[in-house]
């Protein structure tokens, strides 16, 4: 039976588990029985697969995102970030935007703050890389590149065009593999306005410290995309690691170094730091530890009360063999968000959670416009099919249907209409032209 106090449930972060564990909750549960609050910096959900189509000016960027007031109309959103969850006390301390920080109680927290980049203490990354999990740091790549061309074409200097010609993307995983993809043939058709430059000017690198990429699919369908992006001129060095880039020097490994003015950092992803701030068991990989059914559990015993999931959350694959994890990817984070909600609600009201599983489908990966790969249960798929799969499964995991139609609306015009390739970057330092207007005279 449900109590005549309303329940609290805190969901902290709206990524893709927050989002989806937030929106099924607030359907399945009246405001009698439970408040579900929702806690995120920032105002919307950033659709992480669409970043690449984001970047390469194939979407809107605003219709790769989904605004949380708009689509959590049922719950309370606070935009601030928890510093803090002191579950013993079930308490969170959050840090608005702006004003003092506030304690929230919660009688349930579901722990989804996601993933961050994952960098190592290479010499040169903080200062001159750039990471591709953000839609802020997409639209800069893209403006970046463009800006790049510019750059290329006016000077006079060889050394100069060389080093902005030359774009370094590390690590090849999903995220970089279609960022690279993306850009170049973005780039390429820019090429089309720049009389001055040709495509064999560019140089497009992608360093991988394994010995193959994409590990989600099989290796045929790895070497598949290595060919692929081989006949596209681009520089693949697989079981090379990135080992300085000071100053815009790329030093590798296999002994090679070379000046570049682009270095994108997709070399995997690790726990939100703000783990550290809470009083939930972890794993030797720093994620919080859970049972099949998406509770927390400390050794043998379930924590009351929490819940996780998604790229923070060590959370056991049933299809695998015993010590196997779900991978961090949105399959999976999508599915457990929506069994953890039905979790909770069964909990809420007196049942026994269920416990998760899900056979991992397969994966899709766009390799430019028209150019794909795909192997999902077990069929593969390339080119042109694999690339029309790509766009069909994603645009039918977006949340709302006012994204879907505008994502489908901007892959229309793009059939019709020249792409588009202008860069933007007044964008990232809106105020430093009207900062120099604005300066006082200067004094003869």
């Amino acid at each position: 039976m449900v109590g005549v106090n309303p329940k609290r449930i805190l969901v902290v972060g709206a990524g893709h588990v927050g989002l989806y564990a937030a929106l099924r909750l607030s359907k399945k549960l009246s405001p009698r029985e439970a408040e579900v609050v929702v806690v995120d910096p920032q105002p919307h959900m950033t659709y992480q697969p669409f970043l690449p189509e984001a970047s390469a000016g194939n979407i809107s960027p605003r219709h790769s995102v989904v605004p949380l007031r708009r689509e959590l109309r049922r719950c309370k959103v606070v935009a601030g970030a928890v510093t803090r969850i002191d579950h013993a006390s079930k308490t969170a301390t959050v840090q608005p935007i702006i004003g003092p920080p506030r304690e929230i109680t919660y009688d349930h927290v579901v722990v989804a703050p996601g993933s961050v980049s994952r960098t190592l203490p290479i010499p040169g990354l903080h200062e001159h890389g750039i990471g591709f999990k953000t839609i802020g740091e997409a639209i800069y790549l893209r403006n970046h590149v463009l800006e790049q061309l510019d750059v290329a074409a006016a000077t006079t200097d060889p050394e100069v065009r060389r080093r902005a010609l030359t774009f370094v993307f590390v690590g090849g995983g999903y995220a970089g593999i279609e960022a690279l993809a993306e850009m170049e043939d973005m780039a390429r058709h820019a090429l089309k306005y720049y009389p001055e430059l040709n495509t064999s000017d560019m140089r497009w690198v992608l360093v991988e410290a394994t010995q193959r990429v994409l590990p989600e699919v099989d290796r045929d369908m790895g070497a598949y995309t290595v060919q692929q992006l081989l006949k596209r001129d681009m520089d693949i060095r697989l079981d090379t690691r990135l080992e300085s880039c000071v100053d815009g020097v790329v030093k590798l490994s296999d002994g090679d170094s070379f000046s570049a003015d682009t270095i994108v950092w997709t070399a995997g992803v690790k726990p939100s730091p703000m783990l550290d701030a809470t009083d939930f068991p972890r794993e030797e990989r720093r994620r919080v530890t859970c049972l099949p059914t998406l509770q927390v559990v400390d050794g043998d015993r379930v924590v009351e009360g929490a819940w996780s999931a998604g790229d923070c959350a060590a959370v056991p694959d049933l299809t695998k063999p015993p010590g196997n994890y779900c991978s961090p990817s949105a399959q999976h984070a999508v599915r457990q968000a929506q069994r953890m909600a039905d979790n909770i609600v069964a909990v809420i009201r007196g049942r026994a959670p269920v416990p998760y599983k899900h056979k991992h489908a397969g994966s899709v990966a766009s390799l430019g416009l028209h150019k794909g790969v795909a192997q999902v249960y077990g069929i593969k798929m390339t080119g042109w099919p694999a690339w029309f799969m790509h766009r069909t499964y994603h645009m039918s995991r977006i949340p709302s249907l006012n994204r879907k139609v505008r994502v489908v609306v901007d892959w229309t015009l793009a059939f019709v209409l020249k792409r588009e390739v202008v860069a933007l970057g007044q964008l990232h330092d809106p105020r430093e032209e009207f900062a120099e207007a604005s300066q006082p005279p200067s004094k003869v």
